[in-house]
């Protein structure tokens, strides 16, 4: 769920909601009950979710070729070339 933004016109209060997308604007001040708008910002950004299994050090050590019987690169043997390791 979004996290919006507002700015009261009345008091100058800025304040934060978690609301729906489909949800409609908060449109008065928790504070002195003023006209509020919703502000434009950046975002938080995004969240990667997972265990981290996904990533690994890249030392060769640690080929996914050992685990899943591919290379990075999906190949079936190490072609020698970071990140698949030395051709050990």
């Amino acid at each position: 769920m979004p996290t919006y933004e507002y700015e009261c016109e009345k008091c100058g209060l800025k304040f934060e909601r978690r609301q729906a997308i489909s949800a409609l604007p908060v449109t008065e001040c928790p504070e002195c009950c003023g006209k509020v708008r919703r502000l434009v910002s950046a975002g938080a950004g995004f969240i990667i979710k997972g265990s981290g299994q996904e990533r690994s050090d890249r030392s060769g050590s640690d080929c996914s070729l050992e685990k899943t019987g591919r290379t990075c690169c999906g190949q079936d043997e190490r072609c020698g070339k970071p990140p698949c390791g030395d051709g050990e």
